[in-house]
């Protein structure tokens, strides 16, 4: 098939992060795929090519940003798995990425009495892991993109997580001060390519299960993301590390709201279990762009 586009994690008809998704018999070159990401523009596209004829031993999957390929994305997953039950049917794909395996589930929406346009999907995300971030480089993100030790959510203490992908976290204590990010792209592309970081990810509690987050993703030359699926997951993993009260009252599952500040609103939902480590279940809807 030819690379169609479709938003990941949308909030009905709107909203959601674009992903390229290019399905084919064999994969481009390294630098056509480089080059095809670049002209789609959109924060990442994702590459899927069978490995049997058949497709019944799942997919090999590699992720472009305009500038770099990154070993996982979440947005571009939950659209391949989207793309996946448009074109072979609702079903759990097998996907073996640079690193890693996982899966992706796509279904197709609506009752029997319509016709089923609409598709979401969940993924399943590599194994998560955490550790706190170093307090010199806390203090340069934060004059980076213009906070104070003041603006920090001490329930939530800045870490390095990763779901698949490196990742930055800093909670805020205030919508405010979520709302309120800014930096510039140059100075973020620096910070996060000497710290290997695929995002910085900014979040802010509302409840114990509603979260509101932004993702700068200067490292691959975008300079936020509206839906961050990869994130996500390292963020749910972190969570469960801190023994996150949500995790006993609403047994291991949070809602990011994400996008809102760019006004593409976007909804995330991660699911997790008690055991240290283990994948995230990462799932939302998504639209034909």
């Amino acid at each position: 098939m030819s690379l169609i586009r479709i938003a990941a994690f949308s909030d009905g008809d709107i909203g959601g992060n674009p992903a390229g998704v290019h399905i084919s018999d064999e994969h481009p070159s390294t630098a056509e795929m480089q080059k095809i990401a670049a002209e789609v523009g959109y924060s990442e596209t994702v590459f899927a090519k069978p490995l049997s004829k058949d497709s019944s031993e799942g997919w090999r999957v590699r992720y472009f940003s305009p500038e770099s390929e990154v070993p996982f994305c979440g947005h571009a997953t939950i659209a391949l798995g989207a793309a996946l039950a448009m074109q072979h049917g609702a079903g759990v794909y097998p996907l073996q990425l640079n690193e890693t395996n996982i899966t992706v589930e796509g279904f197709a929406d609506g009752d029997t009495n319509s016709v089923v346009d609409t598709y979401s999907a969940a993924l399943q995300s590599p194994n998560t892991r955490s550790e706190p971030a170093d307090p010199a480089m806390i203090n340069e993100a934060l004059a980076l993109f213009g906070y104070t030790q003041e603006d920090l959510d001490s329930k939530i203490p800045p870490a390095f997580a990763n779901g698949g992908a490196n990742h930055l976290i800093i909670g805020l204590n205030s919508r405010e001060a979520l709302s309120a990010m800014d930096y510039d792209l140059d100075a973020g592309r620096s910070f996060m390519n000497k710290a290997g970081l695929v995002t910085v990810m900014f979040a802010y509690a509302e409840t114990p299960q509603i979260f509101h987050t932004r993702n700068p993703f200067a490292s691959g030359g975008v300079f936020e993301d509206p839906a961050t699926g990869a994130a996500t997951a390292a963020f749910a993993g972190y969570l469960r590390d801190l023994e996150w009260p949500n995790y006993i009252e609403n047994k291991g599952e949070i809602n990011i709201i994400q996008g809102e500040d760019m006004g593409a609103r976007s909804l995330i939902h991660a699911e997790f279990t008690e055991q240290i480590g283990s994948s995230i279940r990462v799932s939302g809807a998504t639209r034909i762009i």
